[in-house]
């Protein structure tokens, strides 16, 4: 039996070649213009074991197949031979390019007879195969021929006819097996964090000593250090990619060309013309951290093709496979920037604090407004829920600039503080750190074994209920009611469960954190202007209170929440050190 595979691999095909007829055949040729489709078709997986081999297996390869076609038609004088070739396609799929081909001809009304090695040829889908066998080909006045399996439509009272349709569903239950048996063989390798995808990331190479090793390709790495650098000092996909065409920077595509590397994609008309989803999944990819994450991808049938992203908890991680082109924390900031996605502003003018401010009373965002007549002064920050309903909340407003000035100032305090008073400052704190996880991982701690302990009072619930049920006390339409009240109730507190363990983690790393942050603030000592880059880095978020007018002079108050340690009191801080 032939071997096919469910495999989307698409390899070179050559639709139609035309066979030189014989001269002893030219009265034949006369007599009709229609031409004879002698279809081969190889798969996946018999090109592979043909390689593995190191020969041809002659019972099924496609020099194999046309000269047995070829030879058919000849001894059995059909007119115009026609090769239509789809070589390294799967069988389960009519989406080929050779037969998609022969189609068209066929429905052109060029096409005299189909003649196949055998039905499985043809294709291993039996509803779609005896589709084309029944009728398209019918309906078309085209004959078709599957040598091997003595198939003819031409007698369709001959017992090869009557079992034609067995021998599809055959055909069929062969790419099924095949397919789950290669999934499972994916599965296993997979979850053993054996790489299951073919082509390598953008930034890496194969090792020419060992192909199934990864090494940092420099000269794209580069380009994706930068990438993440622009991500980080503010910038979002569209404009990084606007920036990396202006920079004259080859795509990820155009490069591989380049660089003689193979790569499903084809080059675009612009190699410079970077696409805002092509800079998306390098900002998003794990692999820059060195992790080889399987299973990202799913279909859901041999027949659907369609590659569906699968869920993160259905992902496998391995870390630390292979070098890292991104570190963590940057990672880390970075896909918080991406969940905050500001809107930008008609303007196309965006301020790197877009995201990261909010309204000290309701919490929401505080939206950045400018016009193209404002100048820098004058752009301005506002809460977005009074801004919606004057009545839910009072006017949270901050000139941009007075912003920038208060975070800067404050900033500049930490940064010396921490480097000037190191010891110090790691003691307090710890100390304040310490009190306030103790207490929050309490509170979560409480509330995760109350979580707990109400699923396992809904599943001997649901047992009883379902007693009921099938004792005649409860009648279908209150169990189906009530099971489903907690079902719902289940799966809520299931997610709360894996939030809770979540947050205690964060807790419980609060000292690492800490140290982490001494590191970045380390690196910013001779920091003389704020960039959006350190702001990003130090800062997670701005908290603007309501204007004080109660003096006659508008004064304003900014909360800033850093990033890994939360509220600094410098000044507390400094007053300590120095009693």
């Amino acid at each position: 039996m032939n071997s096919d595979t469910s495999l989307d691999i698409n390899n070179h095909s050559n639709p139609v070649q035309t066979v030189a007829q014989p001269k002893e055949d030219n009265e034949m040729l006369r007599a009709t213009d229609k031409i004879t489709a002698l279809y081969c078709r190889l798969s996946v997986e018999d090109t592979k074991d043909e390689k593995k081999n190191g020969k041809e297996d002659l019972s099924n390869s496609i020099q194999n197949q046309k000269a047995m076609l070829l030879q058919y038609a000849r001894d059995h004088r059909f007119p115009h031979p026609t090769f239509f070739i789809d070589d390294g396609y799967s069988g389960v799929t009519y989406d080929r390019p050779g037969f998609q081909k022969m189609l068209d001809e066929i429905e052109a009304g060029h096409v005299g007879t189909v003649i196949t090695k055998d039905l499985s040829r043809l294709g291993r889908n039996s509803a779609l195969t005896g589709l084309y066998i029944n009728y398209t080909f019918p309906q078309n006045d085209v004959r078709y021929i599957a040598i091997n399996d003595h198939f003819d439509s031409i007698n369709p009272n001959s017992t090869d006819s009557d079992i034609a349709g067995i021998k599809n569903w055959f055909n069929e239950f062969f790419a099924k097996d095949t397919s789950r048996k290669i999934r499972a063989v994916q599965k296993a390798k997979g979850e053993r964090g054996e790489r299951l995808t073919v082509h390598v990331p953008y930034g890496y190479m194969k090792n020419p000593k060992n192909p199934k090793e990864w090494i940092i390709d420099e000269e794209a790495a580069q380009v994706v250090k930068k990438i993440f650098t622009l991500c980080m000092n503010g910038r979002g996909p569209s404009q990084i990619a606007d920036q990396l065409e202006k920079d004259k920077i080859l795509t990820p595509t155009a490069y591989k060309n380049k660089q003689g590397v193979k790569t499903p994609h084809t080059e675009p008309e612009n190699p410079y013309r970077w696409h805002e989803s092509t800079i998306v999944n390098i900002l998003e990819r794990k692999e820059y951290i060195g992790a080889t994450v399987n299973f990202k991808t799913y279909t859901n049938s041999i027949w659907d093709k369609k590659q569906r992203e699968n869920p993160e908890e259905n992902r496998v991680i391995f870390y630390n496979t292979h070098p890292a082109i991104i570190e963590q924390e940057v990672f880390d900031k970075v896909q918080e920037i991406r969940q905050q996605r500001h809107r930008r502003t008609a303007t196309g003018k965006s301020s790197p604090f877009s995201g990261l401010v909010f309204c000290a009373d309701c919490k929401q965002k505080l939206y950045y407004s400018t016009t193209k007549y404002f100048e820098k002064r004058q752009d301005f920050f506002t809460c977005s829920t009074h801004r919606a309903n004057k009545d839910k909340c009072s006017g949270h407003y901050i000139r941009a600039v007075v912003l920038e000035d208060l975070v800067w100032n404050h900033m500049k305090e930490v940064i010396s503080y921490v480097t000037r008073y190191e010891a110090h400052f790691r003691v307090e704190m710890e100390q304040k750190l310490r009190l306030q996880s103790e207490e929050t991982i309490r509170v979560y701690k409480k509330r995760l074994a109350q979580a707990e302990k109400r699923i396992g009072e809904l599943d001997r619930l649901f047992i009883k209920i379902y007693e009921d049920n099938a004792k005649g006390k409860l009648n279908d339409d209150r169990f189906a009611m009530m099971s489903k009240t907690y079902e719902d109730e289940q799966a809520q507190l299931k997610v709360e469960i894996v939030n809770l363990q979540k947050e205690i983690e964060v807790q419980e790393r609060q000292i690492e954190d800490l140290e982490q942050f001494i590191q970045r603030a380390r690196r910013y000592t001779d920091l003389t202007e704020l960039t959006p880059y350190a702001l990003r880095e130090l800062v997670k978020a701005v908290y603007v209170e309501a204007p004080d007018k109660s003096s006659g002079k508008r004064k304003q108050r900014v909360h800033i929440e850093y990033d890994l340690v939360g509220y600094i009191p410098v000044d507390e801080l400094i007053k300590a050190e120095q009693a």
